[in-house]
C-alpha cells in the first residue's frame, strides 16, 4: 500500500470509527468533519427507525453520535439495530415496540446483514 492510501486509510478510520488522527492533518478540520459525519449518520438512522430517534427527542443526534464515536457505519438498518439492542433495558418503551417488530420481520445476529425472515404458509396464504 502506498504512503498516500495509507494515510486515506488512516483519515477514513480517524473520521467514522474513532482512530487516530493522522499526521499533516488539521485537528479542528477533523473534528468538524467527524462531527458532521456522525449528525448525518443520526439522521439516516433516525430515517429508518423512526420510533427510536423520536423516543430520544432532541437528545438523539447526541446519544446517537456518542455510540458510533468508536463504530464504523454498517448502514442505518444496522446501526439502528445496534443501537437498539446496546440500550438494553434502557430502551425506550416505543422503541422496544420498533426493535421488536424488527426482529419479528428480520432475522440478525449483529454480523451479518439482516434477512427477512421466511414468512408461514398461513401467512403467505392470506395474502393470496
Amino acid at each position: 500500500m502506498t504512503d498516500l492510501a495509507t494515510a486515506q486509510q488512516a483519515l477514513v478510520a480517524a473520521l467514522v470509527a474513532g482512530g487516530e488522527l493522522p499526521e499533516g492533518f488539521d485537528p479542528a478540520a477533523v473534528l468538524a468533519t467527524k462531527t458532521a459525519l456522525r449528525r448525518k449518520r443520526a439522521g439516516e438512522v433516525a430515517a429508518r427507525w423512526p420510533f427510536l430517534a423520536a423516543s430520544y427527542g432532541n437528545d438523539w443526534p447526541r446519544l446517537f453520535a456518542a455510540w458510533a464515536e468508536s463504530r464504523p457505519p454498517q448502514g442505518s438498518l444496522r446501526d439502528g439495530w445496534d443501537f437498539a439492542r446496546s440500550m438494553g433495558t434502557a430502551l425506550p418503551p416505543l422503541a422496544r415496540e420498533e426493535l421488536d417488530a424488527r426482529e419479528r420481520e428480520y432475522t440478525y445476529d449483529g454480523t451479518a446483514p439482516p434477512t427477512p425472515r421466511p414468512r408461514s404458509l398461513w401467512s403467505r396464504l392470506r395474502r393470496r
